[in-house]
């Protein structure tokens, strides 16, 4: 516990529903739910607006829209988050090299490591300029929590939420903490909130006032031990400034079960190809690859297989996911699937390569032999055959295509981001191609050619309605457009500038 409220925490105010309002016009000051946005899709985050209607994040969002019909239901935008998030964190930097991110949109900062505050007057000074330099960079707006450890900081942020500062002076925190709920507390979920009420502690006073012997009594000895503690406000704890990451990971859950097995050993070669992109974009690679599926029933398998060395060779990666798939019964059906590496290095294993380029040359060679069967067929391949062969190659699905919304409130669907759906040619004996099929997702980003840029409202038969605005602009026009508009395409989202007018 230090002697002066130096440890800071940051906490952006519903992030991603708030980066939607700043790069949206139309929507400020309006409910606006980010999630997935399927049958079995999750809230990830609601705006202060669409709280009122008690919408919250990991709440499914079919009880969201039943709550809040008229709220805007969009899908994740990471890249655009991802931005904005790299903003934040290099003003966070600024103030002292010890920053200990939690996630895109929290915090912790040592302000005594970078020099910026060593007393309550200066660590709130810090607090407060941080505060108007992240509205300045991105118009939004965060929490700020000041204390003398990392538990209280937290907890200083969240009672300063929204949009405000709360310092807890160094020997006010048990007066503090005293009224507040034992749920206010980090490790205190709804079972253990129930089993201390069921003995009549509901505040973090009464779990100070039991002792740390009842305390283990009740809880075991190491939760125990960790509750009276933090009911007193200890914590040692250290900002570190660099979180090692354990594993890369991506996963879908299905609108609806997947029978087909040839689909799902699909999907989790989809899934392999985007867990080694998140990987490298990371600067790792890993040993084990884990395999995790989620049957009709609940029931969750894993699997997992430790290579000789670390790769991020996708081929390497989309193998090993599929001998796991092999050793899974799938019969019955299958909600989820995801695909992960673990053991991760920032270095590669180079013999690995070697078997990557093996795998290629077995394809190579594979292709070789069907190209030598086909020509010893001579050619006696009619127009019907023909064309038979052009509409195989030529219509089939996207990758993506089908999937469902993602489960949970940090694993929402980041394919889901911009053109949704499945598109295609096909090839008739003439080479004519036919018209694309496509879906788009509410939230996603568009360019029309005339219009310029806009962002999709929703679709639906065979149209979809766009609204044209952009960041700083003032709430644009809607239009209607068929969905197959050769003018209209899926574009990367715009960076917000500056601060929303009229704030």
């Amino acid at each position: 516990m230090r002697a002066a409220p130096t440890i800071l925490h940051l906490d952006m105010d519903a992030f991603y529903a708030a980066v939607e309002q700043a790069a949206k016009p139309s929507l400020r000051g309006k409910p606006v739910i980010v999630g997935g946005l399927g049958p079995r899709g999750v809230v990830a985050t609601a705006s202060y607006e669409a709280r009122r209607f008690g919408v919250h994040s990991a709440m499914p969002t079919a009880q969201a829209r039943r709550l809040c019909p008229n709220g805007a239901y969009l899908i994740p935008r990471f890249s655009l988050y991802r931005a904005v998030s790299d903003i934040v964190m290099a003003l966070l930097r600024e103030l002292s090299p010890l920053v200990e991110p939690l996630s895109l949109d929290e915090a912790f900062v040592d302000l005594e490591a970078g020099g910026v505050a060593f007393d309550a007057a200066g660590a709130r000074e810090a607090g407060e300029r941080l505060r108007a330099d992240i509205r300045a960079a991105t118009g939004l707006s965060g929490s700020v929590g000041l204390a003398g450890s990392k538990m209280l900081a937290k907890v200083a942020s969240e009672e300063a939420k929204p949009d405000g500062l709360l310092l807890i002076e160094v020997g006010t925190e048990r007066e503090l903490l005293a009224p507040m709920t034992v749920r206010t507390l980090p490790g205190v979920g709804p079972a253990t909130g129930e089993h201390l009420r069921r003995a009549g502690i509901t505040t973090v006073g009464e779990l100070a006032e039991a002792g740390e012997d009842e305390l283990v009594r009740m809880v075991g000895r190491s939760h125990g031990v960790g509750l009276y503690r933090m009911a007193l406000g200890l914590d040692e704890r250290p900002v570190v400034a660099e979180r090692d990451a354990k594993s890369v990971s991506v996963e879908d859950t299905f609108d609806v079960d997947i029978h087909d097995r040839v689909r799902i050993r699909g999907e989790v070669q989809r899934l392999a190809e985007r867990c080694v992109h998140r990987l490298r974009e990371s600067g790792h690679s890993g040993r084990t690859i884990v395999l995790k599926v989620r049957r009709y029933d609940f029931s969750t398998l894993t699997r997992s297989e430790t290579l000789r060395g670390p790769t991020d060779d996708p081929a390497v990666v989309k193998e090993a996911a599929a001998r796991l798939l092999e050793s899974v019964d799938t019969t019955g059906g299958v909600r989820l699937l995801g695909v992960g590496v673990s053991g991760l290095a920032d270095y590669t294993q180079e013999d690995l390569f070697a078997q990557a380029a093996s795998l290629a040359a077995q394809a190579e060679a594979e292709s070789e032999a069907e190209a030598e069967r086909a020509s010893e067929s001579g050619p006696g391949a009619g127009p019907a055959e023909e064309e038979a062969a052009g509409a195989a190659a030529g219509v089939r699905q996207a990758p993506g295509g089908g999937g469902g919304g993602a489960d949970g409130a940090q694993g929402v669907q980041e394919a889901s981001e911009g053109l949704e759906g499945s598109s295609g040619e096909g090839a008739g004996p003439a080479g004519t191609g036919a018209a694309r099929e496509r879906r788009w997702a509410a939230g996603s980003d568009v360019r029309h050619a005339v219009y310029g840029p806009g962002w999709v409202q929703g679709s639906g038969v065979g149209r979809v309605t766009v609204r044209f605005e952009q960041p700083g602009s003032a709430p644009g026009r809607v239009r209607t457009f068929l969905l197959d508009d050769p003018e209209l395409e899926p574009s990367d989202p715009l960076p917000l500038v500056g601060e929303p007018p009229g704030e």
